[in-house]
């Protein structure tokens, strides 16, 4: 039984709760102890500065009489001061070098209480009404050889009461700002627990195979909820490539069966020497390279989608649009259409130029392709109010509203696109290229046509 109990136990001892827990005792507990003597400070603590305050005053006030008059002036004096008070708040005592009393409202001087380094003593006053009382007082030698003993003190009982009460309700302050402490850790820690356990079950969850399960929140907006949200979005990008990898699978499965079947069957021709002209052996190796491509554009976006920026340099936007056009201008006059760049002054981003210039290239080459002779092509690089843009406008067919975000998946072709060559991986490349920039592609109608827009931020 001992050894089931440990585990537990063992556990609690290291988890990170209990640590905030007994931090929060202590920060709490230190917090309150130090207000408490504050307070201890500047009230019982005022009180002790005050009797010492006023004793000095009464030490000045018979001084000057002592220096006036001498110690029968003094005597005098203190006589007076004893028979005025009555109630023996204020301790008066002047003795004789054998410390008998010569005036003064006490009977002897306390011999069994010592003087510290600045003459000050406490001592306790017996003989009085409630009992006996404690006495603060301060000691002087007087007269030419320091014969006269003057002793000037004043009642503490009350002072020390007060003390007394401050001091108790001290400690059941601490004692109970602990208590309030551990319990407000407990309940600290077992929300933090709670919430912990919460992000644990959802990873437990997805490890087993649940890839839609997310980490709940409260609606706070706090620490706790920003950390789901990003597990969140991290399990979303998770599930997104996974699902893209399902997806890619599933499609080589299909879009490459043909071609591997039909590139097969001239092999098989080419080893029954069954092609005397050799135009089955060129067109297996355009199959071949058909083939290529397409594996080097698969690996492209996995390239582009692994995230690396560190060929982010500042770019020109409207270089790379110059570039481009001066590029695909012959190819476009070529299919008897026309292509016009439409650039600002400059358009700067921190981004990544090759893939920009790629992305750019793969649209205008698709715009190209489908735009038939006699349309008009446009390429575009303008600043916006989050950053800039890059267009890429044509006059053809377009695409359909309802089937652009489907375009964007690899290997996803239009029923009109299937007899033209190609892969489908054009606007996924593109698509990826703006994930990287942290970007957005938008396809929106260009009555007629198409206008793709890459939308970068700043």
């Amino acid at each position: 039984m001992p050894t089931e109990t440990a585990g537990p136990l063992r556990r609690l001892l290291r988890s990170t709760t209990l640590r905030v827990a007994l931090l929060y005792v202590v920060l709490f507990a230190g917090s309150v102890s130090a207000l408490l003597g504050f307070v201890y400070y500047a009230t019982a603590g005022y009180l002790a500065r005050q009797t010492d305050a006023a004793i000095a005053d009464e030490v000045a006030e018979l001084a000057n009489r002592y220096r006036e008059g001498g110690v029968h002036a003094l005597a005098r004096v203190i006589s007076n001061k004893a028979t005025a008070n009555i109630a023996r708040r204020s301790v008066y005592l002047l003795a004789d070098e054998n410390l008998d009393p010569i005036a003064g409202n006490i009977t002897r001087w306390p011999e069994e209480a010592k003087p510290d380094e600045s003459g000050w003593l406490e001592f306790t006053l017996t003989g009085a009404p409630g009992g006996p009382d404690p006495v603060r007082a301060r000691v002087f030698l007087l007269g030419p050889d320091e014969s006269f003993h003057l002793l000037i003190g004043r009642n503490v009982l009350a002072q020390r009461a007060f003390q007394r009460v401050i001091g108790s309700a001290m400690i059941w302050g601490v004692g109970i700002a602990i208590a309030l402490a551990i319990l407000g850790g407990v309940v600290m820690s077992r929300t933090i627990a709670r919430r912990l356990e919460r992000i644990n079950r959802t990873s437990r969850e997805v490890m087993a195979g649940n890839l839609q399960r997310r980490v709940p929140t409260r609606g706070a907006n706090d620490e706790f909820d920003q950390l789901a949200d990003n597990l969140n979005r991290m399990l979303d990008q998770i599930q997104y490539l996974m699902d893209s990898v399902r997806q890619v699978s599933d499609n080589i499965a299909h879009d490459l069966r043909t071609p591997l079947t039909r590139l097969r069957w001239r092999l098989e021709r080419l080893a029954a020497s069954d092609d005397p002209e050799g135009n089955l052996l060129e067109q297996a190796i355009t199959d071949a390279d058909g083939l290529l491509n397409t594996f080097h554009a698969l690996l492209r976006i996995a390239e582009v989608e692994s995230g690396s920026r560190q060929r982010f340099t500042e770019v020109d936007l409207v270089d790379v649009v110059a570039d481009v056009g001066e590029l695909y201008e012959p190819v476009a006059a070529s299919h008897e259409q026309s292509l016009t760049v439409d650039a600002d002054e400059r358009v700067s981003v921190r981004a990544d130029r090759d893939l920009l210039f790629q992305a750019l290239t793969n649209l205008v080459d698709n715009a190209v392709k489908y735009t038939p002779a006699g349309g008009t092509l446009t390429v575009g690089a303008h600043r916006t109010e989050d950053g800039a843009e890059l267009i890429v406008a044509d006059s053809g067919p377009g695409v359909p509203a309802e089937q652009r975000e489907d375009v964007l998946q690899r290997f996803v072709r239009l029923e009109a696109s299937r007899a033209s060559p190609g892969s489908g991986l054009g606007l996924s490349l593109v698509a990826a290229v703006a994930h990287l920039h942290g970007g957005e592609l938008r396809l929106e109608d260009n009555e007629p046509g198409l206008r793709v827009r890459l939308v970068l931020p700043a």
